[in-house]
C-alpha cells in the first residue's frame, strides 16, 4: 500500500487491477528520492516529522493525536496495516515503548520498512511481513492497537478489512485510521465500522489537507525537470497525472483521523 494525494488517490480506490509490483515500483522510486523528500517538507512546512519521512499525510498533528488516542502500555504489540516503509509505525513505536508488526502487500515496503526499524527501536521489537488488509495472518486477539495511515481506504473490501481489524484487536483495543468521509455513501466509515463491530469513539478533522496537497503539487510541476532524473519518466509522468486530475475534482471529501474500539 502506497500514499498519495487525495485525487489520486480517489481514482486508485475505483481502479481494479493495481499490483503489488505497481506499489513496489512507487516506494522503490520514492525512497531513492532527495528532492521528493526536500518537497514533502517544503509542502508540510513545520508539521513535516522529518525523522519518518513521510510520502503520505502523516503531521505532527496525526502523530501527537494517535499517541494520545492509541494509549498503549509498555510492551504493548502495535499492528500497522499498509505500513509502507514503514515510518509513522516504527516513530509511534518508540513513542510507545510498544512492539510493531508491519503489514503490506509491498514486498518492497516490507523490506524498507525492515532496513528503517534500527533507525527507531532496538532489535526485535519490530518486524514487518507480507499480508493483507482482510488477511494480516495474526492470531485473534493479537494487537494491543492498530494503526492505518491513509491506507485503509485502498482496500478492496472496506468492511471486510475492518472486520480484520476487529479480529486482531484484543478487547477494548484501539484502531486509528485516516480516512477520506463523504456525507453518505460508500466512504461512510461509521456505518462501515458499526457493521464490523467496531464503535467509533472519536472523530478528528485533519487540519489543512488540501491545502498541503496543493503546495505539493505546486512544487512537483515546478520541480518537473529535476524530478525525471530521480525517479525516472513513467513516475514522474505519474505525478503530473494526478496534478491534472486534481483540477478536476469537485467538493473532495473530507479526511478525517478516525478512533475506533473494539466493542466487545
Amino acid at each position: 500500500m502506497t500514499d498519495m494525494g487525495p485525487t489520486q488517490a480517489e481514482a486508485k480506490t475505483q481502479k481494479v487491477g493495481v499490483t503489488a509490483a505497481d506499489y513496489d515500483n512507487a516506494h522503490a522510486g520514492l525512497h531513492a528520492s532527495p528532492l521528493m523528500r526536500e518537497l514533502w517538507a517544503q509542502a508540510m512546512g513545520d508539521q513535516y516529522p522529518a525523522e519518518v519521512e513521510p510520502f503520505s499525510a502523516c503531521s505532527w498533528w496525526l502523530l501527537g493525536n494517535a499517541v494520545a488516542a492509541l494509549r498503549l502500555r509498555p510492551d504493548g504489540r502495535l499492528v500497522d496495516l499498509g505500513c509502507g516503509r514503514g515510518g509513522p509505525g516504527l516513530w509511534l513505536t518508540r513513542a510507545l515503548s510498544a512492539r510493531l508488526v508491519g503489514i503490506d502487500f509491498s514486498p518492497v515496503a516490507v523490506d524498507l520498512a525492515a532496513i528503517r526499524a534500527a533507525r527507531f527501536v532496538a532489535p526485535g521489537r519490530a518486524e514487518f511481513r507480507l499480508g493483507t488488509f482482510d488477511g494480516t495472518g495474526l492470531p485473534d486477539g493479537y494487537a494491543d492497537g492498530v494503526l492505518s495511515m491513509d491506507a485503509l481506504q485502498f482496500a478492496k473490501d472496506r468492511v471486510a478489512a475492518l472486520r480484520e481489524v476487529r479480529r486482531i484487536l484484543a478487547p477494548a483495543g484501539r484502531a486509528v485510521v485516516t480516512v477520506r468521509q463523504r456525507p453518505a455513501g460508500a466512504d461512510d466509515w461509521p456505518t462501515m465500522a458499526a457493521s464490523a463491530g467496531l464503535d467509533v469513539e472519536q472523530s478528528l478533522v485533519y487540519p489543512d489537507y488540501d491545502e498541503y496537497w496543493r503546495r505539493l503539487y505546486a512544487l512537483w510541476t515546478e520541480h518537473e525537470q529535476r524530478l525525471r532524473p530521480e525517479l525516472g519518466d513513467a513516475a514522474t509522468d505519474n505525478l503530473m497525472r494526478e496534478v491534472a486530475l486534481a483540477g478536476t475534482v469537485d467538493n473532495p471529501p473530507t479526511v478525517l483521523m478516525v478512533v475506533l474500539r473494539h466493542s466487545g
